[in-house]
């Protein structure tokens, strides 16, 4: 809301140079593009709540276990269009692409381990580690809280 405006809306009506039927319509104007801009923010993230859209673009990595290659491109493009909207959504698509970046390449080592068969296991428990992390850091977005990815190696900073 703009103080600054209504202030001097205020002040205009009590010096006499505008009537009360003026300043009412020029204060719901203010609050009119208040409201307009508090509805376009929400847009901004898909229609949801900013700890939900996180929840969202921590879960959309699991894409890729149904479909090859959504797991990285579903939540890169949330992150894209919004990252410069909302500063969480920064922080936590930076931290969600990493760790996936992260994870393709311990599979690719774990692919090539697999000729001594020590590859299967890891490949599995790789597996294990990103639905478990993926979940639990789509639980604290949700509660608005932060999450860093373990095994993470940082490529975006």
């Amino acid at each position: 809301m703009n103080y600054e405006d209504l202030k001097i809306l205020d002040e205009l009506r009590k010096n006499g140079s505008i009537t009360e039927e003026e300043y009412q319509r020029e204060k719901q104007k203010v609050f009119d593009s208040t409201e307009r801009s508090s509805r376009r923010s929400k847009q901004e993230l898909l229609g949801l709540g900013e700890n939900s859209y996180l929840a969202l673009m921590h879960l959309s990595q699991l894409a890729g276990y149904l479909i090859f290659g959504v797991g990285f491109i579903a939540p890169l493009i949330l992150w894209l269009i919004n990252k410069d909207n909302n500063e969480r959504v920064n922080v936590q698509g930076k931290e969600i692409i990493n760790f996936i970046i992260s994870m393709v390449l311990y599979a690719l080592i774990s692919t090539v381990l697999c000729i001594i068969l020590i590859g299967f296991v890891m490949l599995v428990a790789l597996a294990v580690i990103q639905i478990v992390c993926a979940v639990m850091a789509a639980i604290k977005a949700n509660n608005g809280e932060d999450y860093v990815y373990p095994l993470t190696i940082r490529f975006l900073k």
